[in-house]
């Protein structure tokens, strides 16, 4: 995911009252791996996730 603005994404702790703003909290629960990359303008996130269908897990090669 890439965007223009520069502002890192805040990771807030788990609050099951909170409403919205919990889909980094997801993308953590199930990522592999997770970046943040400064550009010149903004940012770029990047994250590996293993689908379900693949039973060897391996996600070379794969744009996310």
């Amino acid at each position: 995911m890439w965007d223009s603005n520069p502002t890192p994404p805040s990771i807030l702790a788990p609050d099951r009252t909170r409403i919205g703003q919990h889909g980094l909290e997801i993308v953590m629960a199930v990522g592999q791996s997770f970046a943040i990359h400064r550009e010149p303008v903004g940012k770029r996130i990047t994250t590996a996730i293993v689908l379900a269908d693949d039973p060897g897990g391996d996600v070379t090669g794969r744009q996310m």
